[in-house]
């Protein structure tokens, strides 16, 4: 496994040494969306029969969350690659056709910034930031564990700067302390609208599940974020990702409990932002949230979920979400 990879086109950027065990926080220096009815974007309204020009809409960045469903490469790490195991020892041949699927689905998705879960190595991303020459950064949050699957990113912008956050110490309600199931990953971006942070999470999963660890880590990332928004005044800060729960949750509330952080699929329909299909009913699991104190917000109509209709995007068991983010 190697150790947490930023790469920048061109140049092969690695953290120190230092910052490559699991208890680390590590800082490295480093077309318009059509309206779901089908109809033409706000461009005009009519007033007294003559249509006029509406105001334009402000520069935004368009930012995607993806889960790819586990993207490992052809080492077993583990020992243990076989039928009904965790992890998977692809073929080359299988990696490959993988890569290109998810490459052609994240093309689809046009996104400037896209936040990624659940692949297993810097060298898995950077295959598939090989097919992608637009994007100049691609950075990998590894926890180094064995078979482990993690949070990343891919911009079209420059990385300034990388913070983790995998020795932030999270309280369970026995007393007792926890850390992110993976790294809570910060990344500072420079954007033609400005500085852009973005924080690429996934939560705890509910297989053989600990909703506690799940709560533990909503209420630590809401802080995070939000003590983030207020040293940077002129920031857009977000954060996006498979939280592996659902609206009115525990976790999904302690996100929002304070008003510091704002969902952004909030008053839509359920209907609208289903990402994992479980049960025969789409479910929203992975969201997009706003620092309220930061300039940032989401364009309204601009938030899209990319799914086939029997199941995710690209390959994946999960959809992609996506959205437009303005000053």
């Amino acid at each position: 496994m190697l150790g947490s990879v930023g790469y920048l086109r061109g140049a092969l950027l690695l953290a120190p040494a230092v910052c490559l065990a699991v208890a680390c926080r590590d800082e490295v220096p480093i077309e318009p969306t059509p309206r779901r009815d089908g109809g033409l974007p706000d461009a005009s309204k009519v007033n007294d029969g003559a249509v006029v020009d509406a105001a334009p809409e402000p520069p935004s960045v368009t930012v995607a969350s993806f889960n790819v469903h586990r993207l490992f490469d052809t080492t077993c790490d583990t020992g243990a690659c076989g039928a009904g195991d965790y992890e998977e020892q692809p073929s080359q041949r299988a990696f490959d056709a993988k890569v290109a699927e998810l490459t052609k689905g994240l093309r689809k998705l046009a996104a400037d910034v896209v936040l990624l879960q659940e692949v297993e190595t810097a060298p898995c991303l950077a295959a598939v930031a090989q097919g992608l020459p637009d994007m100049q950064g691609v950075f990998l949050a590894e926890t180094n564990a064995p078979a482990s699957v993690d949070v990343g990113v891919l911009s079209r912008f420059p990385i300034d700067r990388v913070v983790r956050h995998t020795d932030e110490r999270l309280d369970l309600p026995d007393g007792t302390t926890t850390s992110f199931s993976r790294d809570l990953l910060e990344v500072h971006l420079t954007t033609p609208i400005g500085e852009l942070v973005a924080f690429a999470a996934h939560f705890r999963s509910k297989v053989n599940d600990d909703p506690e660890r799940r709560l533990a880590e909503a209420f630590a990332a809401r802080r995070i974020v939000a003590a983030v928004a207020r040293v940077s005044p002129s920031a857009i800060v977000l954060l996006g990702g498979d939280l592996n729960d659902v609206p009115g949750s525990a976790p999904l509330q302690a996100m929002v409990e304070g008003g510091e952080l704002v969902r952004a699929t909030e008053g839509l329909p359920l209907s609208e932002i289903g990402t994992n299909l479980y049960g025969g009913r789409w479910l929203a699991i992975d969201h997009f949230f706003v620092a309220n104190r930061a300039p940032g917000r989401v364009l309204p109509g601009s938030f899209q979920v990319f799914r086939e209709e029997t199941r995710g995007f690209a390959g994946s068991d999960h959809a992609a979400i996506r959205a437009r983010f303005a000053r």
